[in-house]
């Protein structure tokens, strides 16, 4: 099975209420061929946390990769490159 990358950094700040966060969405191919999606967050500057989710096919990623990046711009996060 091979997948394509996806990468998604999104970031959400406000000035007045001391908030820079992150949050970004990776898919990736582990070695025995199934599809990950890796999520990390946390404060603009520090390494976050993380959670990885495995699926054996590549479209269940997907889904939820789509599903994670409308819930976040939805609360406020814009992509950034």
């Amino acid at each position: 099975m091979k997948t394509d990358p996806h990468h998604l950094y999104l970031e959400r700040t406000d000035p007045a209420k001391n908030m820079a966060r992150f949050y970004a969405l990776e898919i990736s191919q582990t070695l025995f061929g199934d599809a990950c999606l890796t999520r990390r967050w946390g404060r603009i500057g520090h390494s976050g946390k993380s959670l990885s989710h495995h699926f054996e096919r590549a479209d269940e990623a997907l889904r939820l990769f789509h599903t994670l990046a409308r819930r976040k711009t939805g609360r406020g996060y814009c992509i950034r490159s």
